[in-house]
């Protein structure tokens, strides 16, 4: 465990989640080897410890072969990124052909629970749009800007969720099993599902513009955005038509000359209760 001084209690938290050995999803335990743990303190040192390979916005990275994962501490929860970047070295620990990003990415997500992700996606106007990416072009959105990563971080998520529910037993553990006995991964996902990669992408897309509708946007909170956003707009116009009859009280008013002085509560001395002529 690499960390600084000032980070030294949640290092400790970091450094004893990152012993722990759980059954990673479709994989069981597996056996990470000796790993090195940074816990960096803020995004100029992880883009050093990065050489600037990933975005800024990065809150954790994994470097398979090294063992290595580097931790932001400003960067959200570190134990959740832990979870993440330890996720993507016990899939790449088993599993040594070249997966897609956005599958490597998805695992990760699911396996690390980050179910918080997922509960996004309800409330995402250009999902409930029906405005899917491609997979190719999640791949390009998850090394986006930040706001484009958000989503794709989940809907990378619900694509591998998606495949694990094209095989009858509901599990992603058949694609990886394929997959850890060196089967290419196109090959693989016909041989789980019967679609290519290409026909998958194409049932993700309906499967997710259900899943992901106006109806579910709104029942999940959206409903609450419109409303904000109609009492703005209503404030915004109730204020505008005000202003007429703001202008019209302020006809017939007169200012008091300059040198008025200002009576205060202060200069006001109240009557002596003992004044002869104050009794009755």
């Amino acid at each position: 465990m690499v960390t600084t001084p000032e980070l030294e209690r949640l290092g400790r938290r970091v450094a004893e989640a990152a012993a722990e050995r759980p059954d990673w999803l479709g994989l069981g335990q597996v056996s990470l080897g000796p790993i090195m743990v940074a816990l960096v303190p803020d995004q100029a040192t992880f883009q050093a410890w990065t050489r600037g390979r990933l975005p800024t916005w990065g809150a954790g990275m994994a470097l398979p072969r090294s063992g290595v994962i580097v931790v932001r501490a400003d960067g959200g929860d570190a134990l959740v990124t832990l979870r993440h970047e330890m996720a993507h070295l016990a899939l790449h620990r088993r599993i040594q052909v070249r997966v897609p990003l956005w599958f490597d990415e998805g695992y990760a997500v699911l396996a690390a629970q980050e179910y918080g992700r997922l509960a996004a996606l309800r409330l995402n106007v250009a999902v409930a749009a029906g405005r899917v990416p491609t997979l190719p072009a999640l791949d390009a959105a998850l090394r986006g800007s930040e706001g484009d990563a958000t989503s794709a971080y989940a809907l990378a998520a619900s694509a591998v969720a998606e495949l694990a529910r094209r095989h009858p037993s509901r599990e992603i553990g058949p694609l990886l099993e394929r997959l850890e006995r060196g089967a290419p991964f196109d090959s693989a996902v016909l041989a789980m599902t019967g679609l290519s990669v290409d026909r998958f992408a194409d049932t993700w897309h309906l499967a997710t513009r259900r899943r992901y509708n106006w109806g579910i946007w709104f029942a999940a909170g959206g409903v609450w955005v419109v409303l904000a956003l109609f009492l703005g707009a209503g404030a915004a116009w109730r204020r505008q038509l005000d202003v007429p009859r703001r202008e019209a009280l302020n006809v017939g008013w007169e200012l008091p000359p300059p040198d008025d002085e200002l009576i205060t509560t202060e200069q006001i001395s109240p009557a002596p209760l003992d004044r002869p002529d104050l009794h009755h």
